[in-house]
Formats: structure tokens, sequence, C-alpha cells
């Protein structure tokens, strides 16, 4: 199999950035979180409800992730869809909750967003 050196690139990107949604320092900041969302972004929840970029502000400037419990992520993978989509999955361990999570990142003028995102509770 050729790796592609610009798909390899694009995955990193996504997954950088897919890190950093993650870090309760850039959640606390709706300024930060806002710089990564794609202005269409939506979300389904792992409770089933599904968020816009305006809604998901508000969870995570309330400190849904504590610094002194960091979301733990096994298993990540990443796959270039088409040129300037990214695909990652992961699990997320938060505190114990684990939930499978996938992420479909655009790149934009401003740089990768975060278009789609989707998580479903695993034991």
């Amino acid at each position: 199999m050729v790796v592609d050196e610009s798909d390899e690139r694009a995955v990193q990107a996504a997954v950088a950035a897919e890190t950093r949604l993650l870090d309760p320092g850039v959640r606390a900041s709706p300024e930060l979180v806002s710089a990564l969302l794609d202005p269409d972004f939506t979300e389904i929840g792992a409770s089933g409800r599904r968020w816009d970029a305006t809604s998901i502000l508000t969870v995570t400037s309330a400190g849904s992730v504590l610094p002194e419990s960091p979301v733990e992520v096994s298993e990540l993978a990443g796959a270039v869809l088409a040129p300037g989509i990214v695909h990652l999955t992961y699990l997320a361990d938060n505190g114990g909750r684990r939930v499978r999570r996938s992420s479909l990142w655009r790149l934009t003028a401003t740089g990768w967003r975060l278009y789609f995102h989707q998580g479903t509770p695993t034991s």
C-alpha cells in the first residue's frame, strides 16, 4: 500500500485539531472552540441529542471536560475520504464514560474545521 504524503499530513492536521478540541483549556474558551468548528457544524451526541455550533459552545464552555479528568483517547484512526475531507474515529474515555467517536474534518480557507461529529456510548 502506498501512503500519500499529503493524505498523511491531512490526517495529522485533523488529529491535532481534534486533540485541541478535547483539551480542557481549549473547551473552556468559546473563541478557541469556534475557531475549530465549521460554520455548518452538527453533532449527534452520545445522548442522541442533535447539536449545532451555537448549542455546543454552551456545553463546552460550561466545563464538560475538567483539567483534573481529561479525556483519554485510544484506537485513533484517520482516513482521507476526498481532498480536504478527513474522517477520524476513536474511543474516548471521560471518567469511565466510554464513547466511540467519529468526526469529519473539512479543510477551509481558515484551516481544518470540524464539520460533523457523532458519539455512541459503549461498554
